[in-house]
């Protein structure tokens, strides 16, 4: 999966939009790292490109837009 944005998270959110995604049949991964700047406690919900269409329910579940994912 070519990754191109993401989500960073709580983790006692992680259950809930997991199961959302899963149902929607959206592809993601669940990534912690170096890599993503996250506070402690958090995981980040990393996306391909998507349609726009699907980006906009993936935007309304968060609740905001995601952020670029580092090259």
């Amino acid at each position: 999966m070519e990754k191109s944005f993401y989500y960073a998270v709580p983790w006692d959110e992680v259950s809930y939009l997991k199961e959302a995604l899963t149902s929607m049949e959206i592809p993601f991964a669940i990534e912690q790292g170096d890599r993503l700047p996250l506070n402690p406690g958090e995981v980040a919900f990393v996306f391909p490109d998507l349609h726009i269409r699907i980006y906009q329910g993936v935007r309304e579940l968060f609740g905001e837009h995601g952020q670029r994912y580092p090259q």
